[in-house]
């Protein structure tokens, strides 16, 4: 059986993971501005890329594996949070293994 929230529970469990990496590297969520630029291009295109695929039905999602909040009656909002959710895990795992690189080259 699956719950409507699923989706946000997977995403929320990735944000929790990664979190405790906002200390072991240079601070993402410290760095907003920056962090939105770098997200946003990415959010743009697979969303864009997402409705299209929906609208041709070459894609789609479970409706009871989503809460059914659909952005412009087309692309789920779970799908929309993903797209910003797993590119800042990516970048707080990124600048985690970026800064202990650093100190590790200047201490070794």
């Amino acid at each position: 059986m699956r719950s409507q929230y699923e989706y946000l529970v997977v995403l929320g469990v990735c944000v929790l993971i990664t979190l405790p990496l906002e200390w072991m590297g240079r601070g993402v969520y410290r760095r907003a501005p920056e962090l939105a630029r770098a997200i946003a291009p990415v959010l743009a295109v697979l969303a864009v890329w997402d409705v299209i695929a929906i609208l041709r039905g070459h894609w789609s999602f479970h409706p009871e594996a989503t809460t059914g909040v659909l952005i412009g009656g087309v692309l789920p909002i779970e799908e929309v949070l993903f797209f910003v959710t797993i590119p800042i895990c990516a970048v707080l795992t990124y600048e985690a293994v970026r800064g202990h690189a650093e100190r590790w080259s200047r201490d070794g």
